[in-house]
């Protein structure tokens, strides 16, 4: 019998927003980096909810050119695997750091 293992959701970046709104509240200062990558999760949101519009507008007929469409799939795109990339880079340096004894 083969045991089968179900796959976890996708966890939101709504996550991240409230980790720095937690910060803010507590009245300290984000670091540079956390203040970068709340613009680059920013960035996500915004190109993804550009996407979406020229979607809906390409298919309800509202858009006259439609390689707006894919230009704002492409930078939806682009922005995103630039914050995977982000994201990857951080864990390495964080196990290098991990890593080293003192």
């Amino acid at each position: 019998m083969t045991n089968f293992q179900t796959i976890a959701p996708i966890e939101s970046l709504r996550g991240v927003s409230s980790t720095l709104s937690d910060i803010k509240a507590q009245g300290g200062q984000p670091s540079m980096f956390s203040q970068i990558f709340q613009s680059m999760v920013d960035n996500v949101k915004e190109t993804d909810a550009a996407r979406n519009e020229a979607y809906y507008a390409l298919a309800t007929g509202q858009l006259d050119n439609p390689a707006e469409a894919t230009i704002a799939a492409y930078q939806a795109s682009v922005a995103t695997n630039l914050l995977v990339q982000m994201r990857n880079r951080a864990l390495d340096a964080y196990s290098e750091l991990m890593r080293i004894s003192l």
